[in-house]
């Protein structure tokens, strides 16, 4: 557990600010959801004084202060643990069955007069357009969007899409759910890579390839996690199936 000792020295601080300070250290994982509101209802006070108590350490609010605190905690028990998800070596495969592999082969890398369209946003995107790089000296047609892109690239071109892929590692990324809803209307085969657990475009896609995510409430991907690389490394053990395959 990290010592609030450390956060606190020199910052003036009441005994009811650092209680509230060990109640969001303690419950890192569920502060952000349940808002200041809740936070204040459990310590019995207002939700003022834990804007307050934000502000005290230097932080713009409550937001800020969550998303600042968030590494230094989860730093501190992957120290504590001794065993981070890197030396544990989650597999890329754990949650994807032989049976969704060839899916993917047989439905987007044996596609050879329509184009896989490919769509991401944020720290996916640098993923998808290294697919969208690899799919192009494989000989496949392709097409590559991010959420700065006109929403017409893809409207434009539905006739000719045989596959859409997503990534999104929450699987609630609002244009990523438009892009499934939009490609589902128009009988597109749809592909999402997101994290393991249920999420609203692993439940819209035709194919769902689920990648572990360490930290599901780290929205800016600022701790260590492998599920970006391992949404390649998928990508790859596929392209390796389909080479066996056509060989």
């Amino acid at each position: 557990m990290a010592d609030i000792q450390k956060m606190i020295q020199g910052k003036k601080l009441t005994e009811l600010d650092e209680q509230i300070l060990k109640y969001i250290v303690d419950n890192i994982d569920h502060v952000l959801q349940m808002g200041v509101r809740e936070i204040a209802k459990e310590n019995y006070t207002s939700p003022a004084t834990v804007i307050r108590l934000s502000k005290k350490l230097g932080y713009k609010g409550f937001v800020d202060m969550y998303y600042q605190l968030l590494p230094l905690i989860k730093k501190v028990e992957l120290e504590q643990d001794g065993q981070s998800a890197f030396e544990q070596g989650q597999s890329a495969l754990q949650y994807n069955s032989k049976e969704n592999i060839g899916k993917f082969i047989e439905n987007v890398l044996h596609l050879n007069e329509k184009f896989i369209f490919i769509y991401a946003t944020g720290f996916s995107s640098i993923i998808a357009e290294y697919m969208y790089k690899k799919l192009l000296v494989l000989g496949k047609k392709a097409i590559f969007a991010t959420g700065t892109d006109s929403i017409g690239v893809f409207e434009n071109n539905l006739d000719d899409v045989g596959a859409l892929i997503v990534i999104s590692k929450s699987g609630e990324t609002k244009q990523v759910i438009d892009k499934l809803f939009l490609a589902k209307e128009h009988g597109i085969f749809t592909v999402s890579f997101t994290k393991e657990t249920e999420n609203t475009a692993a439940g819209l896609s035709d194919l769902n390839l689920k990648i572990t995510d360490q930290y599901k409430l780290d929205d800016r991907n600022m701790l260590p996690n492998l599920f970006f690389p391992n949404v390649l490394i998928l990508f790859e053990y596929m392209i390796k199936e389909y080479f066996q395959q056509i060989k």
